[in-house]
């Protein structure tokens, strides 16, 4: 005895082949489907990656990892660090500190170039020594802090870059306080007098007037006597005039 309710599968066969786009439609959906999910996936995958990842550079410094000040308590003292664009494209630097109140940086930001280089002056008031304070402790507590933005050529720089898009941000370094003893030679002293006197002159160098892209007084000389050649010649004919009238 047949069942009713089954069905000839001859006849499913025949359904399938009259319908054939049914069978390509849903096809095309598991396709489209699937690749969605790699594609998910794999943005899911390169997010992760990036955030184990270190983050590029795009400034290298000297030094590197630290700050070396002169130990003089009770006196504002000074040190240099270099940053140079190692990067293809513009981008602006920001520095920060921990202790706002006795240190700053000059300049404290700006623009560089690919391939251009500055060296910036750090300042910072060391302290006096509490009772039982080592100088290790004092050395620790104050950090510093260089970030990094990629820019477009012909951006002014403003400190408000880094907030309007902080998540481009990037850390550059955080550079820590080492006291050196100014009394003692060492090559970190020495370097660190190097770089002091190339940041001064790079100083005074910002300080002198740009040069003047004006004719040269030679031209300006040459310009005022055919002046004075004129008039000259035109006094004389107001004075034959004058005369010729009487």
């Amino acid at each position: 005895m047949a069942i009713s309710g089954r069905q000839n599968p001859s006849s499913d066969a025949r359904l399938f082949k009259l319908c054939p786009f049914w069978s390509s439609r849903n096809g095309l959906l598991s396709s489209n489907h699937s690749e969605a999910n790699v594609q998910r996936s794999s943005k899911t995958v390169s997010s992760v990656a990036r955030s184990l990842l270190p983050p590029r550079r795009r400034l290298r410094l000297d030094p590197s990892s630290y700050l070396y000040f002169p130990y003089e308590p009770g006196k504002q003292v000074r040190t240099a660090v270099r940053l140079k664009n190692t990067s293809k494209s513009h981008v602006a630097f920001k520095f920060q500190t921990t202790a706002p109140k006795s240190c700053y940086m000059r300049p404290p930001g700006g623009i560089l170039a690919p391939g251009e280089s500055l060296i910036a002056t750090v300042f910072k008031f060391v302290e006096q020594p509490e009772n039982n304070e080592k100088l290790s402790d004092q050395k620790h507590r104050v950090k510093f802090k260089i970030m990094s933005l990629k820019v477009k050529e012909g951006v002014d720089y403003v400190p408000e870059l880094f907030d309007e898009q902080k998540d481009l941000v990037t850390v550059e370094r955080i550079l820590r306080v080492v006291f050196i003893d100014p009394e003692r030679q060492s090559p970190a002293l020495e370097k660190l007098r190097r770089q002091l006197a190339e940041a001064d002159a790079a100083v005074e160098a910002r300080k002198k007037p740009p040069a003047e892209a004006g004719p040269r007084v030679v031209a300006e000389g040459l310009v005022i006597d055919e002046w004075k050649e004129r008039r000259e010649k035109y006094l004389a004919r107001q004075q034959v005039q004058a005369v010729d009238s009487v």
